[in-house]
């Protein structure tokens, strides 16, 4: 949630940053949640005078009484009486108006990062980085859902059967390859110096509220009307909600968190050849790192966990490519986000497997988590995460590059893991 000091000492600056994330009437919105917070003002002097007025009225009562005043006693009662009634409106008056304000902050994404460049969607993204690596694949070369059927390790008939589409079920060198990724991902997280958690994969309204994905993707997500909470889309949620409602001390940080957690994504809207097979699920393992730092060095933790997104895609031989997203592509919480692509040979197609994103204080004022700095003034914290990594597109690109005429070959880096140099 944007500060609103921020707001109202930065306004055409914020302004500008909602136009590159194409916000529909950001001078409208900002306007008004400048004009709201100043009739809060007004409102909450009001109160405190009223309140002021009335402490001093009820002093003024006891000597009354003890002087024998009692008409002058009486007409002091009155006025206090309709003090109290006026006190009790402010109160109410003010309430509304900072849920209003509230309201509307939510609504509002985060301010851009002023590199971020312009556009409308993905087609204007900044492709910064290639890593390419030569891919000699058979000729009767197959895409990973014809693989999958192939080696009998992903049944999505299975899947449907049992629950629905978007739902596969790992089989056999399929469950345990899958079981292997995820096995490398946390060690290799915890070698970087990642503090592993296992969080819950439902969480109440308020945590999916602290890190931005209520209200914004909302119908995006699986609800449990009954109890009112939520599946996960992401291990980013639970991991960075340990953090709510908390004051840290300077010299702890930066804290840096790792969790593996099956996701949970309705995909509302997804259909086409592009999200074949593993391409697109509704539920999916991932592993994300988690950061809280200190404003000052966010951005070198952003480049350092890009990075170490990178380290793994070129431990596992993959072909890969960075993004930098555009203000129409990057998430409504992101200050700043680079997307990691592999590339699926036999599918011909780059596909994202991580993003790592700053969200700098956005989520943090969500979350009330701050430090105390030397002067022992509270501030906001940065959080930052990234998917390392998102495990079906890892998969898909691994059978469909690896795949030869005697089986699919396993990276070296996985065959402790997995206790087979091949499926076939």
């Amino acid at each position: 949630m944007l500060e609103l000091s921020v707001i109202q000492n930065h306004k055409e600056e914020v302004i500008a940053g909602l136009k590159i994330k194409n916000h529909r009437n950001p001078e409208e919105d900002i306007d008004k949640v400048i004009s709201l917070d100043q009739e809060r003002r007004q409102t909450q002097q009001e109160l405190d005078d009223t309140l002021s007025k009335a402490n001093t009225i009820a002093k003024q009562i006891g000597m009354f009484m003890k002087e024998g005043k009692k008409d002058e006693a009486e007409n002091a009662k009155q006025e206090s009486a309709q003090l109290k009634a006026t006190s009790t409106t402010l109160k109410e008056k003010q309430k509304e108006l900072e849920e209003e304000v509230k309201s509307l902050l939510y609504t509002l994404p985060n301010v851009p990062h002023p590199s971020v460049p312009p556009g409308k969607g993905e087609e204007e993204n900044q492709v910064i980085k290639t890593v390419n690596k030569e891919i000699n694949l058979p000729a009767n070369a197959l895409p990973q859902w014809e693989l999958i059927k192939k080696y009998n390790i992903i049944d999505f008939d299975l899947g449907v059967k049992i629950t629905g589409a978007g739902f596969p079920v790992y089989k056999g060198k399929g469950a345990r390859l899958q079981r292997a990724l995820i096995n490398f991902f946390l060690d290799e997280a915890q070698k970087a110096g990642y503090n592993e958690v296992i969080p819950p994969l439902l969480v109440n309204e308020q945590s999916g509220i602290s890190t931005g994905q209520l209200p914004d993707k909302e119908g995006q997500m699986y609800h449990a009307t009954e109890d009112n909470l939520y599946l996960i889309p992401t291990a980013e949620v639970p991991i960075t909600n340990i953090y709510r409602d908390v004051i840290i001390k300077e010299d702890e940080l930066p804290l840096k968190n790792a969790g593996y957690t099956p996701c949970f994504r309705r995909e509302a809207g997804s259909w086409g050849a592009h999200v074949r097979g593993l391409n697109r699920l509704h539920q999916f393992d991932k592993v994300e790192i988690v950061q809280v730092q200190h404003p000052d060095k966010s951005y070198d933790a952003l480049e350092e966990m890009s990075e170490y997104v990178q380290s793994l895609l070129k431990k596992l031989e993959l072909p890969y490519r960075v993004l930098l997203l555009c203000g129409g592509d990057v998430s409504f919480t992101s200050a700043l986000t680079f997307d990691m692509e592999v590339y699926s040979a036999a599918q011909d197609m780059w596909l994202e497997v991580s993003s790592v994103s700053n969200f700098e204080t956005y989520q943090a004022n969500r979350l009330k988590l701050r430090y105390k700095d030397k002067n022992n003034k509270s501030q906001l914290l940065h959080t930052l995460n990234g998917s390392a990594l998102a495990l079906p597109r890892i998969m898909a690109a691994l059978l469909e590059n690896n795949q030869t005429e005697n089986g699919i070959i396993i990276p070296e880096i996985l065959r402790p893991y997995t206790g087979f140099d091949i499926i076939d």
